[in-house]
């Protein structure tokens, strides 16, 4: 098959090392893709935000399936235009787009599906999100009400910090207050055709920055899956609850979801709670997500792009955990020093079990592999157990070196050993 990957990132390399890993002699080409991509497959320079020069390329370059991989082509309708030329894409159209770039849009749909959620406030004025601050009380949490680099959540018990990130963010649009939600976060990946779901493995992330969640909010820093401590029954109850009724709303609303629906979602002492949707694979849980997918991952997407879904059994899974550890700059999220270079990918790479995602590399005029973004690349492991995954990652990180680079030290700690 003849398949456009569109993004730059480690979630983009994830998805074209699954596709890869099928055998099937695909044809995978990946605009603008980044250095590691660029030694799997080919890239081209293009703009992936722009509908009319993606779709020329694809009808030009007979190209089968487009899968998009982050939010901005999503929101600026990149699918549409696909779709409006016959072309068979991965990815929901703008409106229904709208549940990852709009966080108002998404708690509208959830209260018209009756999906379990938290209360929450939006705010247009500083004055308004004083007072839904204030009436919530700490914990405080604040959200961007649109797009932002997974940086745009807040959640601090720190009043003047909340009100801090709420000027700031109103800047740009409205935000959110909303309650505080206390339990162990999940996301849980579906694929949809717009009528059915399939559900990928669990997965946990580590949004913040330092050992221990502390530091700021990012946009990820490690992940592992699955999750040997999940309730039995918790997927067929998300699917249930959450998933189904989400996409049987935006059906009925005429904006059919087709492509990733991303839960993000929380475990509550009153059960369990939608934090967030995003409408794509999440970084880094793809990750660690697709390296234990057994089942073609081009099947799937071809299968959620053309509404063949509710034929499909459940995708299969290795028994294998998978960890990731994410490698970001100096000063990252914040001010990340870009343009040093990156060395010991060989040594790494020879550590039994461990790959490597590209998330924000390119080659200097000296042919050099040097950082360009904040979060340099994903380090993956996997094994039969937790305790050989994380040893696996982490030695392979000792191998690389990057100056100022940073890593957390506690990414699966929690359940080695279970």
């Amino acid at each position: 098959m003849r398949i456009l990957v569109l993004g730059s990132g480690a979630r983009e390399h994830a998805i074209i090392t699954a596709l890869l890993a099928e055998k099937a002699d695909h044809d995978i080409i990946a605009a603008p893709g980044n250095a590691g991509i660029a030694g799997d497959v080919d890239v081209i320079h293009l703009d992936p935000t722009n509908g009319q020069v993606v779709t020329t390329f694809a009808l030009e370059n007979n190209i089968e399936l487009v899968i998009i991989g982050p939010e901005a082509p999503l929101v600026a309708g990149v699918a549409d235009r696909l779709r409006q030329r016959g072309i068979a894409v991965f990815g929901p159209g703008k409106a229904a787009a709208q549940l990852e770039g709009s966080k108002t849009f998404a708690k509208r749909i959830m209260d018209a599906a009756g999906v379990p959620t938290g209360l929450a406030a939006r705010a247009g004025t500083l004055a308004e999100a004083i007072e839904a601050i204030d009436s919530y009380g700490a914990p405080y949490v604040v959200k961007a009400d649109g797009l932002a680099a997974g940086k745009g959540v807040l959640v601090t018990s720190d009043r003047e910090a909340a009100l801090s990130h709420a000027e700031y963010w109103l800047q740009h649009g409205a935000v959110l207050v909303e309650e505080f939600l206390a339990g162990q976060e999940v996301s849980l990946f579906l694929l949809s055709d717009g009528h059915n779901v399939l559900p990928l493995s669990p997965a946990q992330d580590y949004k913040l920055l330092l050992d221990g969640d502390q530091g700021p909010n990012t946009g990820g820093m490690g992940a592992y899956s699955p999750l040997p401590w999940l309730p039995a029954g918790f997927v067929d109850e998300v699917i249930e609850t959450v998933a189904l009724p989400t996409v049987r709303q935006l059906a009925a609303e005429q904006t059919p979801f087709i492509g990733l629906l991303y839960c993000g979602l929380i475990v509550t002492d009153r059960g369990i709670r939608v934090i967030e949707f995003n409408a794509r694979f999440g970084d880094p849980e793809t990750q660690v997500v697709l390296p234990r997918l057994i089942t073609p991952l081009s099947e799937l997407l071809f299968a959620a792009s053309t509404g063949g879904l509710g034929v499909l059994p459940q995708p299969e899974f290795s028994a294998d955990v998978a960890v990731t550890v994410v490698l970001a700059s100096e000063g990252y999220p914040e001010t990340p020093l870009t343009g040093r270079t990156i060395t010991g990918l060989s040594a790494a790479l020879a550590v039994e079990g461990v790959s490597i995602a590209h998330a924000a590399t390119a080659l200097n005029d000296e042919g050099a592999l040097v950082a360009t973004g904040g979060r340099v690349l994903s380090v993956v492991a996997t094994a039969p157990d937790f305790a050989a995954a994380r040893e696996r990652a982490y030695r392979a990180l000792a191998l690389l070196e990057l100056v100022g680079g940073q890593y957390r030290g506690d990414i699966a700690e929690r359940v080695t050993g279970q």
